[in-house]
Parts: C-alpha cells; structure tokens; sequence
C-alpha cells in the first residue's frame, strides 16, 4: 500500500478542483489516481456537511 499524503497535499488536489481543474487532469499532475482523488473529494463532502455519511471524526 503506499504511504498517505499529508493533509496539506489532499488539500492543495481538493482546491485545485474546487477552483474549476479537471478531476482527471489533476491527479494525472499530481501524480495520483483519479480514484483516489474522487474518494477525497467525497471524504470532504461529508466532513464538511455537503453530504450525508460518517465523518472522519465520528468515525475515529
């Protein structure tokens, strides 16, 4: 499995997209899948209420 990115790094990929970047082209860019990006944006989604779901906090 590889190693985790740091929150900084998840956050720059969600801003880039939020800021109108393609999905696809940024994680090409970023070096990650789009899977990968896909599954932080949903992550994000529910942490910040804009989708119904278990929080990362709930779910600690």
């Amino acid at each position: 499995m590889p190693a985790a990115h740091p929150p900084e790094f998840r956050r720059r990929a969600l801003d880039l997209v939020a800021q109108g970047n393609p999905v696809a082209q940024t994680a090409r860019d970023l070096g990650i899948s789009e899977s990968c990006l896909r599954n932080w944006m949903n992550r994000d989604a529910v942490d910040s209420g804009r989708k119904a779901g278990v929080t990362t906090d709930e779910h600690k």
